[in-house]
């Protein structure tokens, strides 16, 4: 088939994307960009390109059990080096187990693709009796493969299981593999608005849609700025703040700027301080449609000094994004153990520089979106100890029943993909959050 054969570009784009992920360790977001994105996913329509973003977060979110169902229908293993192959069987599997293509499709335009490839021609037949049988024994073996398969690298999972215990990280992995739904942060009557939207009301306040009803942009209350997207765990570290009405505050590594909306919404003067212009520019055009102002800083906050303190900060670290993989299953096959220890020193040093922007007995709330200890409780511990020029402030149910299931022994907050249980999995569920609440001495 030539590539002018219906659906053969997109399959191809489709490999070729998740070659990037698994082999070259690329970021999903950075591939499927729609103005800096991968050439072969740039060349698509947009049906096209919301189907290669399907296939990709499907072939990711479950790539052990899909290795598994192929292995099982080979009668030797692949070559060491056949990841082309590899890529075009993961990518037609994904569509017959989970996605709504009919086998006969999936099957005939991934033969097709190996035929074309010089790198996998010769296992053109191999390619399509693997799906073949995968599709006629799929209804009896997917389920099975799922019960006895984990559907993460074994250094993620290893993780999980020595910071969360066995139990727990099975039932943050089983999140993984569902679909994230969408929350809202809303300015104003979030019941009104769960209804209007057809969501339901969250603990915090912000509004959860089961799945988007319509392009966000068509959605009420977008133009008219009354709302904006921020998952529950994330709308969280803002509130431990406190009362910011009339406060300097400080959001620092501030873009795309929810943080920033939020602390604006309750009345602080922000200065949102970001090193990257282009997602500064982002975090401007969002306070604009929500009608909400903020001084933006573009600068690196480890040379950046403000001309007076603040009178509270709030760190929202890069990090490792380990909690947000059932948005972004692509996360614990592009990052390594390495990455995490890297960004927990980052971590460290951008919050000693955090500490020293806030005027004495001003907080600092540092928080990041991982779920590796070292990125959290193990660096708050090292932080914290011999110091003498800030105390821990520790969390306590005065500070919110929405808070209150998340605090830990410790006063700190965390957050995992299996708290939050609304008593249906789709629903439930939210990012996995590290945060701690800090004064100046």
């Amino acid at each position: 088939m030539p590539d002018t054969t219906p659906g053969l570009p997109a399959r191809r784009a489709a490999a070729r994307l998740l070659a990037a992920i698994v082999d070259a360790r690329t970021p999903l977001d950075a591939l499927t960009d729609n103005e800096h994105g991968h050439p072969h996913y740039l060349a698509l329509d947009g049906r096209d390109r919301a189907l290669v973003r399907a296939i990709l977060l499907s072939a990711l979110r479950h790539r052990n059990t899909i290795a598994a169902l192929i292995a099982a229908r080979l009668e030797r293993p692949l070559p060491p080096n056949a990841h082309a192959l590899a890529h075009v069987l993961h990518v037609a599997a994904a569509q017959m187990l989970f996605l709504d293509v009919p086998d006969s499709a999936a099957v005939d335009l991934a033969v097709a693709q190996a035929k074309a490839d010089p790198r996998t021609a010769r296992f053109a037949g191999l390619v399509n009796a693997v799906l073949r049988e995968i599709g006629r024994r799929k209804q009896r073996a997917l389920p099975a493969v799922l019960e006895r398969t984990v559907d993460a690298p074994g250094w993620f999972a290893d993780l999980l299981a020595t910071a969360y215990g066995k139990d727990k990280a099975a039932r943050i992995l089983a999140m993984h593999r569902l679909e994230a739904p969408i929350d809202l942060t809303v300015k104003s009557g979030p019941a009104e608005w769960a209804a209007r939207l057809g969501g339901i009301a969250l603990p915090n306040g912000s509004v959860r849609l089961a799945r988007l009803p319509a392009p966000l942009p068509e959605l009420p209350g977008f133009a008219e700025g009354q709302w904006w997207v921020q998952d529950f765990s994330a709308s969280l570290p803002a509130r431990l703040l406190g009362d910011v009405a009339g406060l300097r505050v400080a959001d620092l590594c501030a873009a795309p700027g929810g943080k920033t909306a939020q602390l604006a919404a309750a009345g602080a003067k922000v200065t949102a301080v970001d090193a990257s212009r282009n997602r500064l520019k982002r975090l401007a055009q969002n306070l604009e449609r929500l009608q909400l102002s903020a001084e933006i800083v573009e600068a690196d906050l480890l040379a950046w000094t403000p001309p007076e303190p603040f009178d509270a900060v709030l760190l929202d670290a890069p990090c490792s994004s380990t909690g947000t993989v059932r948005r972004h299953p692509d996360v614990p096959w592009t990052k390594t153990p390495e990455d995490i220890d890297r960004l927990a020193g980052l971590q460290r040093r951008l919050l000693e520089r955090a500490v020293t922007l806030v005027r004495p007995g001003g907080r600092v709330v540092f928080s990041d979106c991982s779920l590796a200890p070292a990125e959290g409780e193990t660096l708050a511990a090292a932080f914290l100890a011999g110091r003498e020029d800030v105390v821990l402030e520790p969390l306590t149910q005065a500070d919110g029943a929405a808070l209150s299931p998340f605090i830990d022994a410790a006063g700190m907050l965390r957050t995992t993909p299996a708290g939050l249980d609304l008593g249906e999995p789709a629903i439930s569920g939210c990012d996995g959050f590290f945060a701690m609440r800090l004064r100046r001495v």
